[in-house]
């Protein structure tokens, strides 16, 4: 298994991206702490896991607070031992609309929610990682503004284009210690909120037009990809925005 008895605190693990991440590393021998807002959808998916023979158990609570996210950290040295993987996937789209019209408040709730507690994770995780002899850190970022812009998305691509950057210094920073940072970039997938963007058949048809491959992802499909970089099996990839988009960012079909 890819992730045998591996470490690992998965945020945003209430549903979408998260949720099939979660399942999909215990699957492959982790030793899960999931955390997100949502206790009752965060119990099922926990409940879910632990019924099929993995281990998993979850702490909801707000990333956008830095003491949760060292609370993370000691529960999986308290319950584990220590932490080998760091999964900094939970996220908000934010409220859409032109620049001219966002309120000053909303667009620092969407830094906050994507780039700030993106960090108040690694701060915590990244030491923890480092005394185990090293593993992986992954933020959630996305497509948006990195090879496609899209009108009334500034803050949320804003803020997800901070994590590349982030990711990289950090690769950087850490690379002695033989922790690797990266950037996992999905293309549109079906996720609840996503459906938030795509919210009739016309908009989704649109939205897949986008992709090379003429459809969405799955969650499972970014989940595939998560694993990758955050088993051994990406040992030399580190400091990188890898895309999973099938094929939006190469795609100009109309």
């Amino acid at each position: 298994m890819l992730l045998e008895d591996k470490v690992v605190i998965i945020t945003g693990a209430s549903s979408g991206i998260g949720a099939a991440s979660a399942k999909l590393f215990a699957r492959e021998g982790a030793k899960l702490v999931l955390a997100a807002r949502s206790e009752d959808r965060l119990d099922q998916v926990v409940t879910e896991i632990n019924g099929a023979g993995g281990k998993a158990f979850a702490i909801a609570g707000d990333v956008c607070d830095e003491a949760f996210a060292k609370a993370l950290v000691d529960a999986a040295i308290g319950e584990y031992g220590g932490l080998d993987v760091g999964f900094n996937n939970a996220g908000t789209l934010g409220s859409p609309g032109a620049l001219s019209d966002i309120d000053v408040g909303e667009w620092e709730e969407t830094i906050r929610t994507n780039l700030t507690a993106a960090m108040f994770g690694a701060k915590y995780q990244m030491p923890e990682i480092a005394k185990r002899g090293g593993g992986s850190v992954i933020f959630t970022s996305t497509f948006v503004g990195h090879t496609i812009g899209l009108p009334g998305m500034t803050a949320y691509a804003a803020s997800k284009m901070g994590l590349i950057g982030m990711a990289q210094c950090l690769a950087v920073e850490y690379g002695g210690a033989n922790v690797r940072v990266n950037a996992l970039l999905p293309g549109g997938t079906d996720t609840p909120m996503a459906a938030r963007f795509a919210n009739d058949p016309e908009a989704r048809a649109m939205v897949e037009k986008f992709h090379a491959l003429g459809r969405i992802a799955e969650p499972d499909e970014i989940a595939k990809a998560a694993l990758f970089l955050a088993s051994d099996h990406s040992s030399f990839v580190t400091g990188s925005a890898m895309l999973a988009d099938g094929g939006n960012s190469i795609c100009k079909a109309a």
